[in-house]
């Protein structure tokens, strides 16, 4: 029973010491994202600014309203802890469950995407690298090596004699 109560008490440890750092890190992420956020808006407002010595009073409006709200948001981040951020991310998760479901479904969505394109240009370049009649080892490329495309056939049978 000692080494059990030993045990459990070294993962509480070990459990504090991670939400600990991750608290520190929220923390330090979202300042730099504060300022930058802050920084941002600044220069919205200078377009803002650009826009009604133009004569565009209109965009002009919506640009310092936009520049307000990231100002705003800017500045939650820099002065709200990471806990209190952690607390505002569950309370909106608690309270909207089909917003985080949809933000995940969004993220894996652009994620997929992203590794198709990067397939693709991965082989295209292997592409590339093979047109020069070589494998990188000085000898011809095996025709087994090369992917076929998406329903050709692999079985010969289109080469049957006649």
């Amino acid at each position: 029973m000692d080494d059990t109560g030993q045990a459990q008490e070294k993962a509480k440890e070990v459990a504090g010491q991670a939400k600990g750092k991750l608290r520190e890190q929220v923390d330090q992420r979202s300042t730099q994202a504060g300022e930058q956020l802050s920084s941002a808006a600044h220069d919205v407002r200078s377009i803002a600014e650009q826009l009604r010595t133009q004569g565009k009073d209109t965009p002009a409006r919506y640009a310092d309203q936009a520049a307000e709200k990231a100002n705003q948001v800017g500045q939650r981040l820099q002065d709200a802890s990471g806990d209190e951020l952690l607390r505002d991310v569950e309370d909106f998760a608690r309270k909207n469950p089909w917003a985080i479901a949809a933000g995940g479904l969004v993220l894996g969505l652009a994620a997929s995407r992203m590794l198709k394109a990067s397939s693709s240009e991965r082989y295209r370049s292997t592409a590339l690298t093979h047109t020069n009649g070589t494998n990188g080892t000085g000898q011809a490329p095996s025709l087994a090596a090369e992917p076929m495309p998406s329903g050709a056939s692999t079985s010969g049978g289109q080469f049957a004699r006649a």
